[in-house]
């Protein structure tokens, strides 16, 4: 018995000593100027099966532009078909450090009035940054989700979006996006979520692995970092970093409504102080109904339809119920539970709690 007591006693002394929950630096945030770049093209999508833009004047010129590239000059006031054809959007993200010669997956979606996309091939599409240069050429046949059907008397049926679709892999890049990571001073470490614990843990892991100094917290997002010249030393640098545990700060208090959808979203950090809530339910109800009235017998009265209405109010009892103070997010959620409230009287409650000073937590309606 004495030795099975001993190992009770090691095992709640190690349960005491066990620390909190660490998340990983790189789940926090990401280093300053490693980001993907946006990149957006115009072209053309043709093959169409008669659901193109029939015959819009962009379309044409866009055509005409397409054969153009292959020295073919159409007459003048002969315009190509443009049923089979439509103009589209194509749109793509650049990843960080991405490469010539490497694929990404790109987005086409109609620009005009074509009925659907599916079955066609975009042609071949330059894809430009903000900056107006060309990183990427698109091309490749379009898979698309959704379909449309009409009928001859005009009824038509349409399953998601047909109009839009996807290529994997149908961009290659062209030119690479200078990040200057290895040139910069000092890397900074920009997290998710703004929060001064998190940031001065997040430093002090870093001076715990590297050194007293290594880094230090610019503010509730930013954390400065020491950094050794050249590519090389700063990618092993910032593998380490990435992969250091943290204990994330608590979030603040909010609670999220939802007035469309009823979604009422409560974190674990609300607390409740003490308060007595009621809430009831009151109902109006309005019957309306007619009579025919006769006249007396031998007088000048008429036939006439009287009209009856019955108005009742019913109101349901429930009872008062005690919040204690400091109750967590289970003890609320039981409580409100007891009296059958529903999503749209869960707002009502902790609107009526926030207002009264008893609601310790944000409250942000959506």
């Amino acid at each position: 018995m004495t030795i099975i007591r001993l190992l009770l006693a090691a095992l709640v002394i190690l349960g005491l000593a066990a620390p909190a929950h660490a998340d990983r630096v790189k789940d926090l945030g990401t280093f300053q100027g490693i980001r993907s770049n946006q990149l957006t093209g115009y072209g053309v999508v043709v093959g169409l099966p008669g659901t193109g833009d029939d015959n819009l004047e962009y379309t044409v010129q866009s055509l005409k532009a397409v054969a153009s590239r292959f020295g073919l000059q159409l007459p003048p006031g002969v315009n190509p078909p443009a049923k089979n054809a439509a103009v589209v959007m194509v749109t793509a993200d650049l990843p960080p450090f991405a490469k010539p010669g490497q694929k990404l997956d790109i987005t086409v979606a109609s620009l005009g009035r074509a009925k659907s996309l599916r079955g066609g091939s975009l042609v071949l599409t330059p894809l430009l940054g903000a900056d107006g240069q060309i990183y990427a050429m698109a091309q490749g046949n379009l898979a698309v989700g959704g379909l449309g059907a009409e009928g001859a008397d005009g009824s038509k049926i349409v399953v998601n979006i047909p109009s839009s679709g996807r290529i994997p892999e149908g961009a290659t890049v062209e030119r690479a996006v200078a990040t200057g990571f290895e040139q910069s001073p000092v890397l900074t470490f920009n997290l998710q979520r703004a929060d001064f614990t998190t940031a001065q843990n997040v430093a002090g892991a870093i001076n715990r692995a590297l050194g007293s100094g290594a880094a230090q917290a610019i503010d509730a997002v930013s954390v400065s970092v020491q950094a050794p010249a050249g590519a090389q030393g700063r990618a092993q640098l910032m593998a380490q970093i990435e992969n250091l545990d943290v204990v994330a700060a608590e979030p603040p208090a909010k609670v999220i409504v939802n007035a469309r959808t009823g979604t009422v979203v409560i974190n674990s950090a609300v607390r409740v102080g003490p308060a007595a809530v009621t809430h009831g339910k009151l109902t109006v109800r309005i019957d309306e109904s007619q009579r025919v009235v006769q006249p007396e017998g031998f007088s000048d009265g008429v036939t006439a339809v009287e009209q009856r209405s019955n108005v009742q109010v019913e109101e349901e009892k429930r009872p008062m119920f005690l919040l204690n103070p400091g109750p967590k997010l289970a003890d609320v959620v039981k409580a409100v539970n007891a009296i059958g409230a529903s999503p749209a009287d869960l707002v009502a409650i902790l609107e009526a709690l926030k207002e009264a000073g008893a609601l310790k937590a944000e409250l942000i309606v959506l």
